[in-house]
């Protein structure tokens, strides 16, 4: 069995004994680098990364493989690759980039088997005499018109 074979069998036994945590990358290098970046349905912790990189170094032998591993959490600035990330953040705000180049920035309201929905509040020229006013305005995007999302951070 290869290497790469390898570490993917033994990521998806450990990843069965942890069913909230889930895989978002994995990179094998020619090197025998290894590098997974893991999510979850709630919060990622540092025990889980350490649950699931000690299952993964228990059974690989470091005299005859010779590789280094690091597991870690997505980043708060990661953008969001599965549908299964999308849950945990709503009430959250998102930045989505559409396929077609457009971008939507709002507060994820609901998601659905294939489709997000964002809100947000936009000021607009009235609709009777002058000034603007304050409109909420709804957007619902189809996971296939999604190129890009990432949630926006409040400081």
């Amino acid at each position: 069995m290869n290497f790469n074979k390898k570490i993917e069998d033994l990521l998806t036994l450990a990843l069965g004994e942890y069913p909230r945590v889930f895989l978002v990358d994995l990179k094998v290098s020619a090197d025998k680098s290894i590098k997974i970046v893991l999510d979850g349905d709630e919060e990622v912790n540092v025990k889980d990364c350490i649950n699931i990189s000690r299952a993964i170094e228990g059974a690989l032998n470091i005299d005859e493989e010779n590789f280094s591993l690091e597991v870690a959490s997505a980043g708060v600035g990661s953008p969001l690759k599965f549908q299964r990330q999308y849950y945990k953040n709503i009430g959250r705000k998102l930045e989505v980039i559409s396929t077609n180049g457009l971008k939507f920035e709002g507060v994820l309201t609901d998601v659905k088997e294939d489709s997000i929905a964002l809100q947000w509040k936009q000021r607009e020229p009235k609709p009777i005499g002058k000034g603007k006013v304050t409109v909420t305005k709804n957007k619902t995007l189809m996971f296939d018109e999604i190129s890009q999302t990432k949630v926006m951070i409040k400081f």
